[in-house]
C-alpha cells in the first residue's frame, strides 16, 4: 500500500473527512525558489499528495533562474518544508514518494534568449492533460511570463495560469495586466488568487447567510447597526520594504483581501454556486461602494505609520528604520468608513481596517445588531446588542454573543456570552489549508473563488479615488506606537458615530 493510500485510509478509520482524487496534472511554479512556493505551495501539494488527492502521475515542476539540479530543488523543498511547517505532519515514506514527482528547471524567463527547451522537455505532449501554471512572481512579469510561453508553445487547450496578487498597482497597470495575459489565456482559465477566499470560514459565510433562516432575514439595514472588517498584523513590513514603501496597506492589503470580505459579507444570494453567478454579485458590491472625496476622505479614513513600540513584550523598529529611509508618507495602517448604496444597506456604515505592528495576529468580520427597540428589565439592568463574530485567524470560529440570565437567586442579572463554533474544537481532524483548497479548485477547474478581471479593476477604481483624494486634500499620516490597535484618530472616527472597535 502507498503511503498516499495509507493516509487517506486512516483517515477514513478514524471517521474524518475523506478526499476525491482530482484527475492528474502537471504544475509548473514560476519562482519556484522563491518565499511563497517553499513556505505555501510545495507544502500544500504535499498534504493533498499525501492525503490521497494528487493521482501518482502528477508532476510538479520548479523554475527559477537559480543554478539548481532537480536533486537541489527537492533538498531545497524538503528543507524549506521541515523549516516553515515543522515535523508534526511531515512523514518520510510520504515524502519520499512525494519528491519523486518533483522536477525543475532553471530559465530566466525575462531574458531575451530564455531558453524554454528543458521546460518543453519536462513536459508531456498530451493536449488533454491537465497543466497549471503558477506565477508566483512580481505581477509586472505575469504578461511577459504568458507570452514566452506562447512563443514556446506550451500553451495548451487544457493550460490554466494562476496569478497571485496583487494584481498591479493601480487601475490602469491591473488592466496592463489583464489584457496581456487576456491574450494568451482566456477569461476562464485564469484564475486570480487570494488565498483569503480559501478560508474555511470564508466560505462559511455563504453558508451561514444562505443556509440558515435565523440569519439571512435579519441580513439588513432594518436589523443591523454596523459592520466591521479587520485584518491585524503584529509583524513589521521585514524583508518586504521596498515593495511596501511603494504600496502601502490600501494597496497591499484592502484592495484584495478587505474588499473580497466585504463582497461575500454583503452581496445579494447568487443564482447558483456557479462561478459567474458568485462574481456576478459580487461585483455589485464594488460598483455599489460609495466613492470617498477629497471632501469626505478626512471624515472617512485614517491613515497610519507605526513607531517604535512593543510587540509581545519585545521593543521593535519604526517603519523608517525598518524600511531603511529617512522619511515616508507610505501608510501601514488604514481605517475606512465605508458605505455601499443599494437598498439592503443604505445607511450603515462598514468599518474597514488593517494595519501591521498592532497587538496581535487576526482577522474577524463583526456584525453589530441593532439593540432591542426596548428593555424591560429596567434602567438598571445592562443589555448589550447581539454581535456575530466570524473570526477568520488565527483560530478560525464563529460566534453569536446573546444575553442570558445568570442563574442564581437574588434578582434578575443578566450576562453576555457566545454560542461557540470553534473549529479546532469542533473538527478534530487537520482540514486543508486555503492554499491546498484553491490549488485543487484549480485542478478541478472550479473558478468561483477566484476573482474575475471586473472584480479586481472595479476595485482599483474605489482604492485610486482614495489615494487620489488623500493626495489632493493633503492628508497626513499618524503615528501609532508598535503594539497598539493604530492612532487614536481611527477610535476618535468610530466614537463620533457613538461605536467603538470590537474587543473580542
Amino acid at each position: 500500500m502507498s503511503a498516499q493510500i495509507k493516509t487517506a485510509t486512516e483517515e477514513q478509520a478514524k471517521g474524518g473527512s475523506t478526499f476525491i482524487p482530482v484527475e492528474p496534472f502537471d504544475i509548473i511554479v514560476f519562482g519556484g525558489t522563491g518565499d511563497l512556493s517553499r513556505r505555501k505551495l510545495l507544502p500544500s501539494l504535499y498534504h493533498r499528495y499525501c492525503d490521497g488527492q494528487i493521482p501518482d502521475d502528477s508532476r510538479i515542476i520548479g523554475v527559477s533562474r537559480s543554478k539548481l539540479d532537480r536533486v537541489g530543488f527537492r533538498d531545497l523543498a524538503k528543507k524549506s518544508y521541515l523549516e516553515f511547517s515543522g515535523k508534526d505532519n511531515y512523514s518520510q515514506d510520504c515524502w519520499s514518494s512525494f519528491e519523486e514527482h518533483m522536477d525543475y528547471v532553471p530559465i530566466d524567463v525575462l531574458a531575451e534568449d530564455a531558453n524554454w527547451a528543458g521546460l518543453t522537455k519536462a513536459l508531456p505532449q498530451d493536449d488533454e492533460r491537465i497543466r497549471i501554471f503558477y506565477l508566483a512572481m512580481p505581477p509586472r512579469m505575469f504578461a511577459d511570463v504568458c507570452a514566452g510561453l506562447k512563443k514556446a508553445g506550451l500553451v495548451t487547450p487544457n493550460s490554466r495560469v494562476v496569478l497571485e496578487k496583487p494584481i498591479g498597482t493601480d487601475y490602469h497597470s491591473a488592466l496592463e495586466i489583464n489584457e496581456g495575459v487576456g491574450r494568451v489565456f482566456d477569461e476562464d482559465r485564469i484564475y486570480r488568487i487570494d488565498h483569503y477566499l480559501g478560508k474555511e470560514t470564508v466560505q462559511n459565510l455563504l453558508v451561514l447567510r444562505f443556509g440558515n433562516i435565523l440569519l439571512e432575514p435579519l441580513w439588513n439595514n432594518r436589523a443591523i447597526d454596523h459592520i466591521q472588517i479587520t485584518a491585524a498584523e503584529s509583524i513589521g513590513v521585514g524583508g518586504r520594504g521596498s515593495y511596501y514603501d511603494g504600496a502601502g496597506v490600501l494597496r497591499d492589503m484592502v484592495q484584495n483581501h478587505i474588499l473580497q470580505l466585504l463582497c461575500l459579507t454583503t452581496m445579494e444570494a447568487p443564482a447558483s454556486l456557479s462561478a459567474d453567478d458568485v462574481r456576478t454579485e459580487k461585483i455589485k458590491v464594488l460598483r455599489a461602494l460609495k466613492i470617498l472625496t477629497p471632501e469626505t476622505v478626512a471624515t472617512h479614513s485614517i491613515r497610519g505609520q507605526y513607531a517604535r513600540g512593543q510587540v509581545d513584550g519585545e521593543a521593535v523598529a519604526d517603519y523608517l528604520t525598518d524600511v531603511g529611509v529617512e522619511q515616508s508618507h507610505t501608510e501601514t495602517y488604514v481605517a475606512i468608513k465605508a458605505e455601499i448604496e443599494n437598498w439592503r444597506w443604505a445607511g450603515i456604515p462598514i468599518y474597514l481596517r488593517s494595519g501591521k505592528r498592532m497587538s496581535e495576529r487576526f482577522s474577524e468580520i463583526v456584525i453589530q445588531f441593532k439593540p432591542v427597540p426596548h428593555s424591560v428589565f429596567g434602567e438598571d439592568t445592562r443589555l448589550d446588542a447581539n454581535r456575530l463574530v466570524i473570526r477568520l485567524q488565527p483560530d478560525e470560529a464563529v460566534r453569536l454573543w446573546l444575553e442570558i440570565k445568570e442563574p442564581g437567586a437574588g434578582g434578575l442579572r443578566l450576562k453576555t456570552l457566545p454560542l461557540n463554533l470553534t473549529y479546532a474544537d469542533n473538527f478534530t481532524v487537520r482540514y486543508p489549508d486555503a492554499y491546498e483548497r484553491l490549488l485543487m479548485d484549480v485542478v478541478r477547474g472550479r473558478l468561483s473563488l477566484f476573482m474575475r478581471r471586473d472584480e479586481v479593476e472595479t476595485a482599483w477604481k474605489w482604492i485610486d479615488a482614495i489615494h487620489e483624494a488623500w493626495k489632493k486634500s493633503g492628508q497626513r499620516v499618524e503615528l501609532y506606537p508598535s503594539g497598539e490597535d493604530g492612532p487614536r484618530q481611527a477610535d476618535d472616527m468610530l466614537a463620533k458615530d457613538g461605536r467603538s472597535w470590537s474587543k473580542q
